[in-house]
Parts: C-alpha cells; structure tokens; sequence
C-alpha cells in the first residue's frame, strides 16, 4: 500500500493555508531536544571528565618512563605534564583513534534509528515534515554536537592543563619547541583537521541510521566498519589499495606538529574524507526519501 501519511504534498497544492516546509522542524527546536535527552548528557559530560581522569592519573605517575613505549605516543606522554598545551595534545592523541569515533557515531547512529525505534518517525513525517528537511535537520544538529563534544574535551583539556602545568611551549619530538601562541594554533588547526576525518564517521553513521530502526545497529556498525578499516590499513601487503581506505589518513594530523609543518597527508586526508562523507549522506538521502516509514 502507498505510503500516503509520511509523504506530505508540497507547498501550495493541496497543502493547508500557511503551510511552509522550511518552518517544520526548526533546528533550535531539534537542538534543544537533543540536549534534553541522556546520552547526550552522559557523552558531553564525559568529554569534560576525561581530562579530569587523565590529570589525576598523572599524580600517580612514579617517575618510570620505561613502559611508555616508543615512538609518537613515548613523547606525548613525556612532554604531556609540561604544560597545558601539552596536556591538550596527549587529550587528543588517546581520543582521536576510538572515543572520538564512538562519540560522533553515537550522535548521527542514534538520531533517525532512535525516531524509529520509538515509533515517533512517521509522527514526524505526517505533520507533515519533509523528508530532505528532516533528515537535513537531524544531521546538522549531530554535528553540531559532535563538533561541541570536540572543542569541549580540547577546551577542557586546555583549561585544566593550563591551571595544573602551566602556559608553556608546545613540545614534541618532531617539531621544534613552538611559543605557545604559534602552538595554540598548530591545535587548532589539528582539531579541525580531526573534524574533517570524523566526517567520514558521521556520514556512516547517518547512513546506517536511516536503514534501520536499530540504533545501537548504526552506531555500532559505524565503529566496527571503522575499526576494520584501521586493521586493514596495516596490512601492508595491500599496497596501494590502503591509501583509499577512509582511515588511511586518520593520523595525518601529526604532521601539522612538525617542523616544517607536513600538509601533503593532510590535504589528501581532507579529500578522502570529505568524498567518503559526501558519499554516505548521500545515499542516507536516496535510501529516506525512498523508503516506506511504518515505525
């Protein structure tokens, strides 16, 4: 049978007196229920206590370096208590490969599937909300709290840092030592570099979202294609095939730290992620405004 109650009829034919599409579902509206809602909550406030448990866990530091392993991560953790932008920078390294990831997800894996699975979808639709302005709507409001959960960890991170170690130079073993103007921007440019990437996260995310009434499905299944795709990445035996995973350039971000800066990663990493993005939301939008909504 059509799909008559969640396909409203446009504007001026047939439509109500004073019915404007571009006035259903505000996005101020959206963004105010969103942050009513719990797992929006425990996720942000969660960005605000992870440095919280990181600064403390430092107090507990004995002084051995030795386990810290090598590499990047041994000069994070070396550097990460000489200051707030240290501290900031080694936030961000443990957050970007995984919490970060399930964060975002969670945030456009949960705001369709949830609709759905409540059984308020169709509602939605047959006020009538158009579906491209729905979905348009439920996306900018996902990231507009991704974003937020972003710059809150980082801000956090900063502040907190900052009060306990001080405002020093950023410090790491492929760069020179940074003034902390010159480094407060060099994290400002890798947060952004960091939301580019996580793109391609919420455009999965969302995709999976919008073909199932299951979210803990979306945004689980967005982690774990995520996941499968780093392990991927270190199979060298792939060779060229790597570069066109969605994770390739996940830690291009790195190279903003250096002296001189490397953008040549950063810029493929940009485009990669923003085509794989372009592409999910994309078919999110050809499988909606498609579907027969019955939940």
């Amino acid at each position: 049978m059509a799909d008559t109650t969640t396909r409203p009829k446009e504007a001026g034919v047939g439509a109500a007196a004073g019915y404007r599409p571009s006035a259903t579902l505000p996005f101020w509206a959206e963004f105010r229920r969103q942050a009513s809602r719990r797992r929006t909550q425990l996720a942000l406030g969660f960005m605000v206590l992870l440095p919280l448990i990181i600064l403390i866990a430092f107090q507990f530091d004995s002084g051995d370096d030795d386990d810290n392993g090598g590499g990047e991560f041994a000069s994070l953790v070396e550097f990460a208590t000489t200051g707030g932008l240290n501290f900031t920078l080694f936030t961000i390294f443990v957050s970007a490969s995984f919490l970060l990831v399930v964060v975002v997800a969670l945030f456009c894996g949960d705001t369709v599937a949830s609709e759905a699975s409540w059984g308020s979808l169709r509602y939605l639709l047959a006020i009538p909300v158009p579906r491209a302005r729905l979905l348009t709507v439920k996306l900018l409001v996902a990231l507009a709290y991704s974003g937020l959960a972003l710059l809150t960890l980082a801000g956090t991170a900063l502040l907190v840092g900052t009060l306990r170690y001080g405002w020093s130079p950023l410090r790491s073993l492929v760069a020179a030592e940074l003034p902390p103007g010159e480094g407060l921007l060099r994290l400002l440019a890798v947060l952004g570099y960091l939301a580019v990437v996580l793109l391609v996260v919420a455009g999965l995310a969302f995709l999976l979202s919008v073909t199932t009434d299951a979210a803990l499905g979306a945004v689980g299944g967005a982690v774990l294609l995520w996941i499968l795709s780093s392990i991927l990445d270190q199979i060298t035996a792939l060779g060229a095939i790597r570069d066109f995973l969605p994770t390739h350039y996940s830690t291009a971000w790195l190279g903003l730290l250096s002296t001189p800066v490397q953008t040549d990663d950063v810029v493929l990493g940009c485009i990669s992620a923003i085509c794989y993005a372009t592409l999910f939301w994309g078919l999110a939008y050809w499988r909606f405004t498609r579907k027969d909504v019955t939940s």
